[in-house]
């Protein structure tokens, strides 16, 4: 059964239902309805398997899919989006970097250690939220002593009255109302009130942020040896990893006396305050429980591991024995991490892939059948670039107009502009390579490249995009056949 955390997390889950998963991704993604409705329904078997009865709850395999279809179309977009609505650990692997396993590449099992790592930083995240209200009145607390520590004469606990002669006792201090009464008031008693009446005129002070650029002095740790770092060069082995982990902590930690600014100072408190909040062993457990239950690895260029079986020549030797190492962790089995043994049973497996030169059914059969679910991607027509520059929330024309305006300009795109970049996006990708939605990045830096240069100059502050002022700036490229390649 789930912890209670990685219950609350999937029950974010409860009210996506694939209907509203395909609308949250409407919202970012234009196109590939079949795409979208195959990831809605594989993210909502997550709930739905852990609502089955326990006895036939761990039999329940996760709906791998293969996403097929030329790039630019929305295949990562489609994963990374699904990760981030469903609160669920995600990690990015192009599967071909496994091809150079034994010269410079990796592992395939790193792709489950990266996702722990993945999942260690999203619920340290929420952990941090929940304590934050307490890490920041500690760290204010902090510095309030180093701004203003404790005079030795003052005690700020209360101590009940010595039962001795009177030649022990303080003197006494008489304080004169303004209606006349006299008080008695202990020298000590006195120290303290004017100790924490001046405290608490310096913590307004700190809240209303007057005493940023005051320096203090703290106490920071100090980093591990480098030589350590050396030892574990990139792609070492996971246990060189442990290794020097392991030396790290048997160090003594260090520390020396910094002077710095206050705001400075503050971010430094706060990582310690975490640190001591925090507890590691929890965070971990949790982390690994969130991997297992909800992970989502999304696997990139598997066509490039795809070849035809029984060639065995040149540099595609190891093709077919990445897919082999592949296979044990997508059909589900046992990965050590330095955090734990991690089982990769109920990940979810996305693959992707353009298959320009090779195809699914050359991938080995073992590992086809453990992506039971193909869908195939439409490449993007001039009516889909229209929109893409209007519909989505981050839609290109918008972040463009967002740039614009925070240099004190205005950026409007007519109707006939935004259709005259769309058909000279498509005349595009058909002359040259077809590299979907990412085509309209290049048309609008090359439209926009001269605008943007003399920004934030007030007479070009303004501009309004339409097809004359498109066609003026890239006829000269699309009509030039040696700089259109460069350029767009």
């Amino acid at each position: 059964m789930p912890s209670p955390r990685t219950q609350q997390a999937l029950a974010r889950l409860a009210d996506l239902t694939p209907r509203q998963i395909v609308a949250e991704l409407d919202r970012y993604i234009v196109g590939q309805g079949e795409a979208k409705k195959a990831v809605a329904i594989a993210l909502r078997n997550r709930w739905r398997r852990q609502r089955a009865p326990d006895a036939i709850r761990d039999e329940i395999s996760p709906n791998n899919i293969i996403l097929i279809g030329p790039t630019g179309v929305g295949k990562t977009e489609i994963a990374r989006r699904l990760a981030k609505l469903s609160g669920a650990p995600f990690v990015k692997v192009e599967a071909s970097k496994f091809t150079e396993v034994g010269y410079v590449g990796r592992d395939v099992e790193s792709m489950v250690r990266d996702l722990v790592e993945s999942a260690i930083d999203m619920v340290r995240t929420e952990r941090e939220m929940e304590i934050e209200d307490l890490a920041h009145e500690r760290v204010d607390d902090r510095l309030l002593d180093i701004l203003l520590p404790v005079p030795a004469d003052v005690k700020l606990t209360p101590t009940p009255p010595a039962e001795t002669n009177d030649a022990a006792q303080p003197s006494t201090v008489f304080v004169v109302s303004a209606t006349g009464t006299v008080q008695a008031e202990r020298d000590a008693d006195a120290s303290r009130d004017r100790y924490l009446r001046t405290r608490d005129k310096l913590r307004q002070l700190l809240h209303d942020g007057q005493l940023e650029q005051r320096e203090v002095e703290i106490e920071v740790s100090q980093s591990a040896s480098p030589m350590l770092d050396v030892m574990t060069p990139q792609g070492a082995p996971e246990g060189m990893e442990s290794f020097s982990e392991m030396l790290k902590d048997m160090l003594p930690k260090r520390t020396k006396k910094r002077t710095v600014k206050v705001s400075e100072a503050r971010r430094i408190l706060i990582e310690q305050e975490f640190e001591r909040l925090i507890d590691k062993d929890d965070l971990v457990a949790d982390a690994l429980e969130r991997v297992e239950t909800m992970g989502i690895v999304f696997l990139d260029e598997i066509d490039k591991i795809a070849g035809a079986r029984g060639e065995s020549h040149g540099p595609d030797v190891s093709r077919e024995g990445v897919q082999r190492d592949l296979l044990p962790i997508v059909e589900g089995s046992n990965v050590q991490t330095k955090y734990g043994m991690v089982k990769t049973d109920h990940v979810l497996f996305v693959a992707a892939g353009a298959f320009h030169v090779s195809k699914p059914s050359d991938l080995i059969p073992e590992l086809q059948g453990r992506f039971p679910i193909r869908v195939e991607l439409k490449p993007l027509t001039e009516a889909d670039f229209v929109r893409i520059m209007t519909e989505p929330e981050n839609a290109l024309t918008k972040q463009y107009a967002a740039l614009v305006e925070a240099d004190g300009g205005a950026l409007a795109f007519t109707s006939d502009g935004i259709a005259e970049i769309a058909r000279l996006a498509a005349l595009a990708n058909v002359r040259m390579e077809n590299i979907g939605a990412r085509r309209l990045h290049t048309v609008m830096t090359t439209l926009l490249e001269e605008f943007l240069f003399t920004l934030p100059d007030p007479d070009s502050a303004k501009i309004s995009v339409d097809r004359a002022l498109v066609q003026d700036r890239l006829k000269s490229v699309l009509d030039d056949e040696d700089l259109r390649k460069y350029i767009l």
